[in-house]
């Protein structure tokens, strides 16, 4: 029996349903809260987080759950928690106001608020005493309901000003403008002087993965074919895939690297950097051909099919850091452990290849396996072959990653979000299209088809799904993410019905978040009516802007469908930002991704041909495979009863027909297009 429970307890997110027996009386977000504010004239104290967050554990064990703050909390205050991934216009809102009155910013956050909604103060994580140069959370409870009590027009006032300043801020809108194409070599060439030569990436310590970011790098390149340019993208996912920053054992990244090395990980795993990052190593290895990343893909994709699916078919959204209240504790090892499954030789190798030592390079002498040595030169050393000593390394990596999955496993936050599940629809879609694996294109079908019977319905997309349970109508991320993600899952088993699905989601995308007077998009729908602020969704941070995302997938159906006015929406959104991306492009970099397809015209490839003949498979895969940003590709069988419909439904395949009798690719660019072509090599020299 728990001796306490809150309002907290009917809600579906793992993170809310975490803080149900604190003692601090917890509301989830919504009227009756702020009813109670109102009745009780109590400011509301708003605390926002996420499951996968260490410090938002942290205060809950030492503030939330500690009894006397609790009553403090209970006594003067109305309590409010939200989960920042199911309401991530809230969390914006709010960030926003504390980056601006403190400085700085990040979760747990931590707001007081008026009743009826108005930030007056607010900061991050609290301690439960003075510590860490910052003040303890008694303390600041203290002063902010004195504060409330003894001067409440200051308070008032102060409230006012922050909603006027954050209604500036998040609603002032640069003149549109035409986007200049020098603002991509900005970017570039700053992005060139960040680079770190001696561990990749583009800043110091703490390293995230750059993802979409990358494939600004690589677009250039294939452009320029500027050396500087590959090596700076080639070298970060190489050191990426080989830090801790990767989970050597099950696959995956984790959350972001402590140190400028990519060895420590911040633990947690996120669904969609994992979707970002498998798209990134999909792109690179289209260039390179180089095998590493084409496992990195494999591996990544079978963690998320083993570990992070739903029996719906969705995706869950994320792995704690800790297990056992270590973070970590899951995924380091020591020599002695690896001894007693692999047996002293295999054990010897297995910790010289993975770095694994007696010392450590983690806390409690345990170690976080990565790479330090080329694997050729490192079989050399074994008098083995290359080939040989991968193939030792894979047993060896099974043996130990089930013994792994005996341990404790992190936390999982099991609910489905839409648009993180977009960007998996994509990840899977891509990874398919490098490695012809079925499981993952029949994993992005399943999901596409979950999503579309449950989290869709009367022409509305949903967000969340736990359970059973639908909740919270789609932000501009979820219409987005899914209409990008149903284009690539189109271009990879050519079923008519993700177009058809993807079509009706961009209209309604358009209809319910488009700002049709200056271009652009907003974050939520004109109703949803418990906000400050309708704000744009404009950045692309972590997860790519649904701006930029928006853009990229209209363009890429405008071409598909033959709609221009696809095109003249995303061609209006990019003129909103370009002032801002010409300034900042670092802030940017996707919304370049957008831009580039609008200034390089992607290659529209039509194959004509019985998916089922090898000639045909040999062409779709050469188009699959070859690095083509933004390439539409389309499928018609000639032979098919649905020919002329497919034909009629997806225009750039009107009129297409064999050549000659072969199956044969169709290459069309900037409104020109080249003859019929039958073989895969004719069909590169084109697509390059």
């Amino acid at each position: 029996m728990h001796s306490h429970t809150n309002k907290l307890v009917n809600e579906t997110s793992p993170y809310l349903l975490q803080h149900a027996h604190n003692p601090v009386d917890w509301y989830p977000w919504g009227e009756e809260a702020f009813a109670k504010a109102r009745a009780e004239d109590k400011p509301i104290f708003l605390s926002i987080g996420y499951s996968a967050c260490h410090w938002c554990h942290v205060m809950e064990r030492e503030s939330f759950e500690n009894d006397s703050i609790a009553a403090i909390m209970n006594e003067h205050f109305v309590n409010i928690k939200v989960d920042r991934e199911e309401r991530p216009d809230l969390d914006d809102i709010y960030m926003s106001f504390v980056q601006m009155s403190t400085g700085s910013g990040g979760w747990p956050m931590s707001v007081f608020l008026t009743p009826d909604a108005k930030p007056f103060f607010g900061g991050t994580y609290f301690p439960p005493q003075d510590a860490y140069g910052r003040p303890g959370f008694p303390q600041i409870l203290y002063a902010v309901d004195e504060a409330w009590k003894t001067d409440r027009e200051g308070v008032t006032h102060g409230a006012q000003t922050a909603v006027e300043r954050l209604q500036s801020v998040l609603q002032s809108l640069p003149e549109p403008t035409a986007f200049d194409p020098a603002s991509i070599d900005t970017a570039v060439s700053q992005m060139l002087q960040r680079f770190d030569p001696i561990d990749g990436g583009f800043s110091g310590a703490p390293k995230f993965p750059p993802s979409y970011a990358l494939s600004v790098l690589l677009r250039q390149y294939h452009r320029t074919k500027e050396p500087r340019l590959l090596k700076a993208v080639t070298f970060t996912l190489d050191k990426m895939a080989k830090g801790g920053l990767y989970d050597q054992l099950g696959g995956g990244f984790h959350r972001y690297s402590v140190d400028a090395q990519w060895l420590v990980p911040h633990f947690e795993k996120m669904l969609y950097d994992n979707a970002l990052l498998i798209v990134a190593y999909c792109d690179a290895f289209q260039l390179t051909r180089k095998p590493l990343y084409k496992r990195i893909v494999s591996e990544t994709l079978d963690y998320i099919l083993r570990d992070m699916t739903d029996s719906s078919g969705g995706f869950h959204s994320a792995e704690d850091a800790d297990s056992e209240g270590e973070e970590g504790k899951f995924y380091v090892w020591s020599p002695d452990e690896i001894m007693s499954v692999l047996g002293p030789q295999d054990a010897k190798m297995f910790c010289d290849y993975f770095d694994a030592s007696n010392e450590g390079n983690f806390e409690h002498q345990r170690s976080i396996l990565h790479v330090r040595v080329a694997t050729a030169e490192f079989a050399g050393r074994y008098s083995l072959s290359e080939f040989e000593f991968e193939s030792r390394l894979t047993a060896m990596k099974a043996k130990l990653l089930q013994v792994r999955s005996l341990r404790a496993r992190p936390n999982k936050d099991d609910k489905v979000l839409t648009d993180w599940n977009g960007l998996m629809i994509s990840a899977l879609s891509r990874g398919y299209q490098i490695t012809g694996d079925m499981r993952y294109r029949s994993a992005a079908q399943k999901c596409a088809s979950f999503l579309h019977q449950t989290l869709y319905s009367s022409s509305q997309l949903n967000r969340v799904y736990r359970n059973g349970t639908v909740k919270q109508h789609g932000f501009i991320t979820d219409y987005a993410f899914l209409l990008n993600g149903l284009v690539d899952l189109y271009e990879s088993d050519f079923d008519i019905k993700w177009l058809d699905w993807a079509d009706k989601l961009a209209t309604e995308m358009i209809a319910r978040f488009e700002d049709s007077l200056n271009g652009g998009f907003y974050m939520t729908i004109a109703d949803q009516n418990d906000l400050l602020v309708r704000q744009k969704d404009s950045y692309d941070g972590a997860i790519p802007s649904g701006t930029s995302v928006a853009s990229i997938a209209l363009l890429r159906l405008a071409v598909l469908l033959d709609k221009a006015e696809y095109r003249t929406v995303a061609e209006k959104a990019l003129r909103s930002l370009a002032a801002n991306a010409n300034k900042v492009p670092m802030a940017y970099m996707n919304l370049l991704n957008a831009a580039a397809l609008t200034i390089h015209h992607p290659h529209e490839i039509s194959i004509v041909g019985d998916e089922s003949s090898e000639a045909t498979r040999r062409l779709i895969e050469c188009a699959y495979s070859t690095f083509a940003p933004g390439r539409a590709i389309a499928l018609l069988n000639p032979e098919s009863p649905t020919a002329n419909t497919t034909a009629n439904r997806v225009p750039i395949l009107k009129g297409r027909a064999l050549s000659s009798g072969q199956p044969c690719a169709y290459v069309c660019r900037n409104f020109v297009c080249k003859l019929p072509v039958t073989t895969t090599s004719e069909l590169i020299a084109l697509l390059e």
